[in-house]
């Protein structure tokens, strides 16, 4: 056996040897063989000081960084200030694609306003602004917020005739002039911004008369109670409401954009307005979470109904085609009504379902009759106790006849877990494949059989259990 072991070793040594006659071969340098402007685009992706660094390669590669069309500091925060004026200076690209600035401490506004005015004379196209004026402040994650100084875009920021993609993160304060033009921008994202007045974030929508792709995300530090998105070019926006604090300001968020495809949500719902039907509407996903409060009593403090603002949100995104919803896990405060809403053009619904929404399950699979794709995934592993559930409808003509695949992740056999899968099976004709997705604990021989005793309307219907 040891003895053919080692026959078989030669042998695959000498078939790599005969296959590979060139191994000893001197490599060939064919980075150097490719023209400048390539190679200044391969460093483009690369940090600045990364891209400086290769200067030391050769004296073709000296200066070839300078025509690089990037620059980003974030990598040489901490550096002295003259250096990054002698990167600047250095840099002789005629424009710039991408410009980042990454900045964690303290500094006079007018160096940082300098560096801002020199991408924007350089005609930036992508720019990426995260300032923090707190020499003791590093952003740590979810429920960090940042209380420090805050820093004021310049002036000259608003007249930016080049950008195209925008990112403004942390302690910058947004107060626009009442008139003015960012004619390319298209993409937008405001993370954890603060605004000086209340109408701050509405005139910036106001001077954006292309933008299509907006990302608002805040933590309540910002200290406003009412947005207005008003963009009627916007085609994709998310939104993410996070709170941080131990007593919750109640907010409203009024949406105007009839043009809108994808809606993401993410966050604390409060009362959510969109002005005109989302007649455009393809995809939306949505994930509501409670807020993190200390006062245990929030409920009652606030009276924030979560039954009726999920439905009140969900009547709203009736268009889509595809849905994603995980409705949050606060207790049922009120049931509310989806009802005349019908989702005609639903055909793909992601649910996240705990003891809280069942309801809100229940009531979206019977308004929807061109479902064709149900998954299911549950995120709670505790007993019935408060559980949500209404009862089915008998009959046919309530479930989809579209309905072919159903899948159910976390399934443990509970009682209203039973009872749905088996509603699945006696109301969906077309039926062709359900997926049942058990814990390791669970036998999935014993899950199957019990499935298979069911009765089911589909006679082709294939029940898998992973």
């Amino acid at each position: 056996m040891a003895k053919s072991s080692t026959h078989q070793s030669n042998s695959s040594k000498r078939m790599r040897v005969e296959l590979s006659p060139n191994r000893y071969t001197a490599a060939v340098d064919r980075l150097s063989n490719l023209p400048d402007s390539l190679l200044c685009h391969i460093l483009s992706f690369l940090p600045t000081q990364k891209a400086v660094a290769t200067s030391a390669l050769s004296s073709r590669w000296k200066r070839l960084w300078t025509h690089v069309p990037a620059l980003d500091l974030y990598d040489i925060g901490g550096q002295p200030i003259p250096l990054l004026y002698r990167i600047l200076l250095l840099n002789k690209a005629p424009y710039l694609r991408n410009f980042n600035l990454l900045w964690y401490y303290y500094c006079d506004s007018l160096h940082l306003n300098t560096w801002i005015d020199t991408a924007i004379e350089r005609n930036v196209e992508n720019l990426y602004l995260e300032i923090f004026l707190d020499d003791d402040y590093y952003p740590h994650g979810d429920g960090d917020v940042y209380s420090g100084e805050l820093y004021e875009l310049p002036v000259s920021f608003y007249a930016c005739k080049t950008v195209v993609v925008l990112h403004l993160s942390g302690g910058i304060e947004l107060d626009p002039p009442p008139s003015f033009q960012l004619p390319c921008l298209k993409k937008l994202c405001l993370l954890d911004v603060f605004y000086c007045y209340e109408d701050s974030l509405s005139r910036l929508f106001n001077g954006c008369p292309v933008l299509e792709d907006l990302k608002v995300i805040r933590n309540n530090s910002d200290g406003m109670d009412y947005f207005n998105i008003s963009v009627p070019t916007l085609k994709c926006l998310l939104i993410e409401f996070n709170t941080y604090q131990p007593r919750v300001p109640d907010y409203k968020l009024e949406i105007n954009a009839p043009g809108l495809k994808n809606f993401k949500f993410r966050g604390d719902l409060r009362n959510v307005v969109f002005v005109e039907k989302l007649a455009n509407l393809v995809e939306a996903n949505v994930k509501i979470y409670a807020v993190e409060c200390y006062e245990m009593r929030w409920v009652e403090d606030y009276e924030f109904y979560y039954g009726d603002r999920v439905f009140k949100l969900l009547r709203a995104l009736n268009n889509a085609k595809f849905l994603t919803l995980s409705p949050g896990d606060i207790e049922c405060l009120g049931f509310g009504s989806i009802y005349p809403t019908r989702f005609q053009n639903l055909v793909r619904l992601k649910f996240g379902v705990n003891k809280s929404n069942w309801h809100v399950l229940q009531a979206l699979i019977l308004v929807a009759p061109n479902l064709e794709v149900l998954d299911v995934h549950k995120c709670y592993h505790i007993s019935e106790d408060k559980l949500c559930w209404t009862e089915l409808p008998d009959g046919p003509g309530y479930l989809s006849s579209c309905l072919s695949t159903f899948n159910f992740d976390g399934y443990k056999g509970l009682e209203h877990e039973v009872e749905f899968v088996k509603y699945i099976l006696q109301e969906a004709r077309g039926l062709q494949t359900m997926t049942i997705k058990v814990s390791r604990r669970q036998s999935r021989e014993r899950v199957l059989e019990k499935l298979s005793m069911f009765p089911r309307h589909s006679k082709t219907c294939l029940i898998t259990v992973e």
